[in-house]
């Protein structure tokens, strides 16, 4: 037996009193968080779940994820986070695709109505029986939307106590759907053994506070598999405490970092960037008193960012690589190895990693090549998808749509994702590879780069950029300033200034709405 719920129970067990999660002025002790996931399992089943059946949750990060999280694990269900940000629509392609049997879902802010779209796309879906309401105010047993039931007035009178359903290491804990960036989304099938090795062997990784009590700072969205595995499943196997936050915000994340003593801290290479451009005051000598590990993964970090990170907060962030698809760290630059500049580092504990041609054949030497994955991390396959699964898995194997090279010393360097690859003209140009130049200009704050079509090259380099604040580059200027750096068939011949660039809700920049 395997159930991946044994991180809030061993925990609850050995330091019931220690705070398992900070959200606000909320601070729940690991017995408390316990004892209300036992209270949701007891529900689920009361209202006819059974093992394996999926329980869809969209709530952003507050204690409820977790309640319901390893609630629907302890019942031996499939849990389905959903983006707080999909539309009506949108949710009910998840619900309906993962035929999940109940939605959980946040009733939402006056800027955040998750709770109307989710009750909306509940009541178009058959099938789908349990709805739960989240609601914005702890405790409220009647809810703002009408015909809905709050998740405490469900859980009136019931157990806190709670037997786990059997469950094997093999069996589906969690559909992760990936972004739709490249298509529809498909559910990566994630095993309770998967997501468990992947927390133990993430936390093998990460630095240690010295006194063995490590306070993860979670705003990455924990409807996502970076935050979940590298956030709240590595900090609950730690034993130590998540202080959540809802929405990244540069000046409050470094306000909390200073409150709460944060030791670790993940994010994506936007919210870096977000925190060095940070308008208030704060005590940045504290923050990095007790700030001793930074991770970055989601997407390629640019060079010039982590060293602006660095000489602003005096901490080297360790960048590592994963995808929905393998729970998601693949590998990782080891503090205990010397990192290299731009390198997602060497394969993890118990993950095997090569590059492949097209016909899925191994390419030798330093490449480049598509990533493909082998180990401990690599899903089961997408839910119903036989068709794909039999195009990306092969003998234990996924291929993961990612262009790398390698070095001598086996250090992997992403050179860019096989679909936003340019060809100019017949020329292969990575985007990553101008962007990284594009960065180190001094006027220069955030940069996308993308190819557009072109009638006579096919496609055109065009940059997106965001000016750091009060520059007066001209996009000539800019132009001219690549073109020195760079062959002559990747320099972009357009660049086009922004305020900001779209984002998904995890801080990737969405490059199809660029394009």
């Amino acid at each position: 037996m395997l159930n991946l719920s044994v991180l809030l129970e061993d925990g609850a067990r050995n330091h019931p009193d220690r705070d398992a999660v900070v959200f606000g002025d909320l601070r729940l002790n690991y017995a408390l968080v316990d004892m209300i996931a036992n209270q949701v399992a007891e529900l689920l089943v009361a209202r006819g779940i059974e093992r394996g059946d999926r329980i869809a949750i969209a709530s952003p990060n507050t204690p409820y994820f977790p309640f319901v999280y390893f609630g629907a694990l302890k019942a031996g269900a499939v849990v389905v986070p959903l983006n707080v940000l999909l539309t009506p629509r949108e949710i009910a392609y998840h619900l309906r695709d993962s035929g999940a049997k109940a939605l959980f879902a946040f009733t939402g802010t006056p800027d955040l109505p998750l709770g109307e779209r989710a009750w909306k796309a509940f009541n178009e879906v058959e099938g789908c029986e349990v709805y739960i309401d989240l609601p914005a105010t702890p405790g409220a047993t009647e809810s703002t939307i009408e015909g809905a039931e709050t998740l405490w007035a469900a859980l009136a009178g019931r157990s806190g106590r709670f037997e786990t359903v059997r469950t094997e290491a093999d069996d589906t804990a969690v559909i992760i759907y990936t972004s739709g960036t490249t298509g529809q989304p498909k559910g990566a099938q994630l095993t309770h053994a998967n997501l468990l090795l992947n927390a133990v062997a993430s936390s093998r990784l990460f630095g240690r506070a010295p006194n063995g009590h490590d306070i993860f700072l979670t705003v990455l969205p924990l409807f996502h598999i970076f935050g979940q595995t590298t956030m709240m499943n590595c900090a609950l196997y730690r034993q130590g405490t998540m202080v959540l936050q809802a929405r990244f915000d540069g000046d409050e994340t470094l306000a909390l970092m200073e409150k709460e003593g944060v030791t670790m801290f993940a994010g994506v290479p936007t919210m870096y960037w977000g925190l060095l451009g940070a308008k208030g005051e704060h005590d940045i000598d504290k923050i990095t008193g007790t700030l001793h590990t930074a991770v970055s993964g989601g997407s390629a970090l640019p060079g010039e960012l982590a060293k602006r990170v660095r000489d602003r907060f005096g901490v080297d962030i360790l960048e590592g690589y994963g995808l929905s698809e393998t729970s998601p760290v693949v590998s990782f630059n080891d503090p205990r190895r010397k990192a290299k500049p731009g390198s997602i580092g060497l394969p993890i504990w118990g993950v095997e990693m090569r590059l492949v041609d097209a016909e899925f054949n191994e390419v030798e030497g330093e490449g480049p090549g598509e990533i493909a994955v082998r180990g401990h991390c690599v899903m089961k396959g997408y839910h119903q998808r036989p068709e794909i699964n039999e195009q990306v898995l092969k003998d234990g194997w996924f291929r993961t749509g990612d262009i790398a090279r390698r070095d001598e010393e086996g250090f992997y360097y992403i050179v860019d994702r096989s679909k936003d690859m340019i060809i100019r003209g017949g020329y292969n140009v990575y985007p990553r590879e101008l962007e990284e130049v594009l960065m180190t200009h001094p006027d220069v704050s955030l940069a996308a780069v993308v190819g557009v079509p072109h009638e006579t090259h096919g496609e055109e380099i065009k940059a997106y950029v965001i000016r750091q604040e009060d520059a007066r580059v001209t996009e000539q200027e800019l132009i001219t300033w690549a073109k020195e750096r760079l062959a002559a068939y990747k320099y972009p011949r357009l660049v086009e200034f922004r305020d900001e660039l779209p984002m998904t809700a995890t801080g990737k920049i969405l490059k199809r709405e660029l394009r």
